[in-house]
């Protein structure tokens, strides 16, 4: 049996790079107004897997990428990451992340607002150092169509009519742009040839459109210290993320009408019901399915990539994607 995935290897591969891009992120947080630094380091100092970062160190290594602007650019990717979580939390009303309490339970939503907003602009501010206006076009419009998914998502709270292909899109918007991004910006770094980062690229949103189905698993079935979150906050919010997408489509009566209303009213008073319905419906197997795909996709993009650590990397990257528990 093949051992589990992690990521102990891959940050092995990148360790220095990593280090150097964390110097960039605590000299760039700074910032003259007490308030903007407190809350920026409380979130940035959470912790967190720093996927999308990585990403950009990885692909920059895969292509032999010898300069310096890779540890800037995937600290901007970091700091737009970070910008959405403020975000998010606020307009999910979360008050738990990385096993913690949220930035907006620590300091308010208005400071949380504010503060993403800060990051968002200091990110630009930091974008400007590869002096490239296609970089620049690839983050300006990540970041344009981040905002569009997170709107999405909202317009799709209780919505219980929901198609897969709808969810799909908002995961592509939300979550996988940033991914695609971080990727592509690794790969232009390294003057890729056009067919290799557009295959970086697809690897990339690939892998995030994996990442957040496995998210969605998690909501219903991972263990709240491992994942750092309470278990059903997406029912909670009223998101039909797949699992119940398919429980609605393909349970019978009263298993679809039993998510729906709870979708409807929110909050996690039909959580142990909605279980019920998701565990008989193996509705979770059939997202993980899904995510699997996904990650076969994100494999089969890399095949232009030469071989190399790097490119065994990005490949461990994709099989975690799907292996974790948190």
């Amino acid at each position: 049996m093949s051992p589990r995935p992690n990521l102990a290897s891959i940050n092995a591969l990148i360790e220095p790079d990593m280090r150097a891009v964390d110097r960039v992120i605590r000299a760039r947080l700074h910032s003259e107004v007490v308030l903007v630094r407190q809350v920026a380091e409380y979130i940035i100092a959470g912790g967190g897997k720093r996927l999308r970062p990585a990403l950009v160190l990885l692909t920059a290594g895969a292509l032999d990428y010898s300069g310096t602007h890779h540890h800037e650019l995937a600290a901007v990717i970091e700091f737009i990451h970070t910008a959405t979580l403020l975000h998010d939390d606020v307009v999910d009303e979360s008050e738990l992340r990385r096993g913690r309490e949220t930035a907006n339970a620590m300091f308010g939503n208005a400071a949380s607002v504010l503060v993403g907003d800060f990051l968002y602009s200091r990110a630009f501010q930091m974008m400007l150092v590869a002096n490239d206006m296609r970089v620049m076009r690839v983050l300006a419009d990540a970041t344009n169509i981040i905002a569009e998914g997170e709107v999405l998502q909202l317009m799709n709270c209780r919505n219980v009519d929901i198609q897969v292909d709808e969810y799909l899109q908002v995961i592509r918007y939300k979550t996988a742009k940033l991914f695609e991004a971080a990727a592509r910006l690794g790969a232009m770094l390294g003057g890729a040839a056009p067919d290799v980062e557009e295959g970086l690229a697809s690897y990339g949103m690939h892998l995030g459109t994996a990442f957040q189905l496995i998210d969605d698993v998690l909501d219903y079935s991972g263990e709240e210290a491992a994942t750092g979150k309470h278990l059903g906050d997406d029912l909670a919010e009223g998101k039909p993320t797949l699992p119940l997408i398919h429980v609605m489509q393909h349970g019978n009566a009263q298993q679809a009408a039993c998510v729906k209303e709870a979708l409807e009213k929110g909050g996690r008073e039909d959580f142990a019901k909605v279980m019920t319905a998701i565990r008989e419906t193996d509705a979770l197997a059939v997202t993980r399915r899904q995510a699997e795909c996904e990650v076969e996709k994100a494999i089969a993009a890399l095949n232009s990539l030469k071989a190399s650590n790097y490119r065994e990397a990005l490949l461990e990257l994709a099989s975690f994607a799907i292996a974790r528990n948190h």
